[in-house]
């Protein structure tokens, strides 16, 4: 099991909806948050993309630099950006940070943010040209000169000079929910990613995949997409949900949903379906919340519960096929120790490395100056 942790480069807060509670998202927040998920033991962090965000290239660069083991999953933006410049950055990064690099693929969603970015293409064209990007992307790091002429792209005498650590390139994660998009990750991706359905429908996303990358000769690995608020008892957690969304009144729902809508994202509108703007019935599966998504884009979904539940629920998506979680909770920096000190130990997730140190060192405050507290029961 992998356990990936988020760095929230679009702002962090207590609540959602309002400024209050909120914090400065800068570097040194960031830092702080990779820093903590690195000492945890986070396999690593997902850094997002868009307008909204700042560039994760960028950051995922300077954050390598003050972490030890933590993997960087960062976007590659088909259409946006070339696939020859967009190898040179992967290989680059995974230089640097030694091998630490994962690959997030991004066809867009949103037809305003990408006009905005110079893209005019339909939803299916965009997985058109995503299809002829990662076949040139990964040719170049697999150490092939390339030639290549297709409908989008147009490529002659391609070279990548200068390998990455990891062959025969970084991991590919991908999320699709639609026909083309499926069909598009079934082909390419190492790691099919699903935001945080119920179950069934997660599970029939999995048979669909694994049937058409069954048709490629392929096999492939799934992860999901989850915000998580866990508490010691199930109460505390549900309360907790509950002021997270405290400031929302209806108008923000409307505005939210109004933007949301206009997507033609596929993942984004089964986001929407799951509580259809009202906060009428939001637990839509046992211990999965839909509050998250009445005001944010892209994952909406939260696991709720204790320590307990929250693993059993975990563990339910496992056994349907997922091994690779990306999860995040407000405030990230909080929410990140919350989540690994009451959950991990119930998980079959080992971790990365322990800290320098780290296994030398008394967990807990020491005892009247005298006694370290695993020894508690002894005194």
């Amino acid at each position: 099991m992998d356990i990936l942790w988020f760095i929230p480069t679009h702002g962090d807060s207590r609540y959602l909806g309002t400024a209050k509670g909120g914090r400065t998202a800068d570097f040194s927040y960031f830092r702080q948050v990779a820093q903590a998920a690195d000492r945890l033991g986070y396999t690593g962090v997902l850094i997002p993309t868009g307008r909204s965000c700042e560039d994760p290239w960028t950051l995922a660069s300077a954050l390598s630099a003050v972490t030890e083991r933590l993997k960087f999953l960062i976007a590659v933006r088909p259409g946006i950006m070339s696939p020859s410049v967009a190898a040179r950055m992967a290989a680059t990064v995974d230089r640097i940070s030694d091998g630490r690099l994962l690959i997030n693929v991004v066809a867009g969603g949103d037809p305003v943010e990408l006009a905005g970015d110079g893209l005019f293409l339909s939803h299916d064209e965009r997985y058109e040209v995503t299809d002829e990007f990662l076949t040139v992307w990964r040719q170049l790091l697999e150490g092939r000169e390339v030639n290549y002429a297709g409908k989008h792209l147009r490529i002659e005498g391609g070279q990548q000079l200068f390998p990455p650590v990891q062959q025969p390139h970084p991991p590919i994660y991908f999320g699709g929910s639609s026909p083309a998009g499926q069909a598009v990750a079934a082909k390419h991706t190492d790691v099919y990613l699903t935001w945080g359905e119920p179950p069934a429908q997660v599970e029939e996303k999995i048979r669909q995949v694994r049937r058409l990358a069954e048709q490629e000769g392929r096999t492939v690995r799934f992860g999901i997409r989850l915000h998580v608020i866990v508490r010691e008892t199930e109460q505390e957690a549900w309360e907790a949900a509950d002021r997270l969304i405290q400031h929302v009144d209806q108008g923000i729902i409307e505005a939210a949903q109004r933007t949301l809508a206009r997507q033609d994202s596929v993942g984004q509108k089964r986001m929407l379906q799951l509580h259809n703007g009202g906060r009428e019935a939001l637990e839509i599966s046992p211990n999965l919340w839909a509050g998250v998504g009445l005001v944010r884009g892209g994952a909406g979904t939260a696991l709720v519960g204790s320590p307990e539940q929250v693993a059993a629920r975990i563990k339910e998506y496992e056994n349907l096929g997922i091994d690779t979680f990306v999860l995040s909770g407000y405030p990230h920096l909080e929410e990140a120790y919350q989540f690994a000190e009451l959950v991990f130990p119930m998980l079959p997730f080992s971790g990365q490395k322990a800290c320098r140190g780290g296994k030398h060192m008394p967990a807990g405050e020491m005892i009247a100056n005298q006694y370290a507290p695993q020894t508690a029961s002894k005194i």
